[in-house]
This record gives C-alpha cells, sequence and structure tokens, in this order.
C-alpha cells in the first residue's frame, strides 16, 4: 500500500461507507473516530529508549498522539518487555538472549529485562496516567500472553494505532498481530522508535505490502482524534505542539 493512500490523504472524516449494516472506512482519519480508536504504548522503556534513533524526537511525537487521545477519551494502554530469570528460561529465551547478548555460551546468558530493574521501566515522560494500564508480556507481539485482546474487544475498539519501540523489532509483529485478529492497526509511523533505519523502512515495505494495516503520522493521529473538537475548545496546544 502507498504511504499516501494508507494516509487517508481524503478530507472527509467520519462519512464512512457501508455495507451490509457494517461501517467501513476509507481514510485513517475513519478509521481513527474516538468511539472506535485505542492508542498502544508499546515498550516506551527506559533501556529501549536508550537505544533508538531521536530519543526526544519521538518522545514528543508520542505524547503528542497521547495527550490527544487522552483529550478526546480515547484508550491508552501499555505494554512492558520482561524477562524471566535464567534459571526459568527454555530452549528460544536462551536462544534469544544469547543472539542479543552475542554470546556462544548460554550458561553465561543473563536476564534482559528483570520487572524490578530500572532499565526495565517506563520512561518518565512517557508514564500511563489515570491508571492506564501496563501488561507485561515475554515476547514480541503485544497480544501474546496478555489480556490486550479482551480489553479491546470489551470497548468495542476496531481501530488500534501504535507508538513506542521498536518498529522494526516488536511494532511490526504486533501490527500484523492484530490484523489477523480483525483489527485495523495503524502505525504511527514518526511516534514509533527506530534503531537501525533499513531494517526499520523493510518493516514498512513488508507491512504495506500486505494490505492489512495502514500507518499515518503523529500530527495526522492528532488530528483524527481531536475532529470533534473545535479549535478554541482546549485541544489547540496539542494540535498546535511541534
Amino acid at each position: 500500500m502507498a504511504p499516501l493512500a494508507a494516509h487517508g490523504s481524503s478530507g472527509k472524516l467520519w462519512s464512512m461507507q457501508r455495507a451490509h449494516g457494517v461501517e467501513v472506512p476509507e481514510t485513517v482519519a475513519e478509521m481513527c473516530r474516538p468511539d472506535r480508536a485505542a492508542v498502544l504504548v508499546y515498550d516506551p522503556q527506559v533501556g529501549i529508549l536508550a537505544h533508538v534513533q531521536d530519543r526526544e524526537g519521538l518522545v514528543e511525537r508520542t505524547r503528542s498522539v497521547l495527550d490527544a487521545a487522552r483529550v478526546a477519551g480515547v484508550p491508552v494502554l501499555y505494554v512492558r518487555h520482561v524477562s524471566v530469570p535464567v534459571t526459568h528460561m527454555g530452549v528460544a529465551a536462551l536462544r534469544t538472549a544469547m543472539a542479543w547478548q552475542r554470546l556462544d555460551d548460554p550458561n553465561k546468558v543473563v536476564s534482559p529485562f528483570p520487572p524490578d530493574a530500572p532499565h526495565a521501566q517506563i520512561a518518565d515522560e512517557l508514564a500511563p496516567v489515570a491508571g492506564e494500564p501496563v501488561f507485561d508480556k515475554l515476547g514480541m507481539s503485544a497480544f501474546v500472553g496478555t489480556p490486550l485482546e479482551a480489553v479491546l474487544r470489551d470497548r468495542g475498539i476496531t481501530t488500534l494505532l501504535l507508538v513506542g519501540a521498536v518498529l522494526e523489532i516488536g511494532i511490526e509483529p504486533t501490527a500484523r498481530h492484530a490484523a489477523d485478529l480483525g483489527l485495523l492497526p495503524v502505525v504511527v509511523t514518526d511516534a514509533c522508535g527506530v534503531v537501525e533505519q533499513p531494517a526499520a523502512e523493510r518493516s514498512l515495505a513488508s507491512l504495506d505490502y500486505s494490505l492489512m494495516s495502514y500507518r499515518c503520522t503523529a500530527e495526522e493521529a492528532v488530528t483524527a482524534l481531536l475532529a470533534g473538537f473545535p479549535r478554541g475548545s482546549g485541544s489547540d496546544e496539542i494540535r498546535d505542539s511541534p
């Protein structure tokens, strides 16, 4: 899917097509209706954000999406990557840890993200507010081993906006899993942290090719989330932020 088509450049908001009683959005703006959307903040942890490019810009753009979602009453949920003690790691966990830690001996592996470790905590700048839930996970897809799907289904959510880190590691498989579950995943590209740009570009190209996920910028996400809030309603500062 070409980025421009995925962005939904049409000026229409919320005037969706219908088929067999089902509303079918054409654009990302229509997908992001506040009554149908949620924002997932993927692994915004101290030890992960330390490795992304343009950390401060990423945090600023992510904050703008979170601020807009909170003003619009859109649910914000978090996932956090954790790891079990080495004594409880199995074959896959040990092999992954060996690869990430550049080791050839499983006896030298250390647990990379113990839940209580400082680097495993969510960065202060992106901390949850007002009881927003944080679901711990062991793998890459935010849906595996967490109650995320159940929470979204219970709220009647159809669109999941993805922000956080890292695009080419965990956000891509989460977008694919969301699509397989019948959701509309929207990758907010400039609010998704990148470690290696070529790998991130391959991830986006692969997602575009599937035609099952969508993307937009943080500015476009903010505009869509605040579409029902006219100028002068207290949302101007979020819209006009850099």
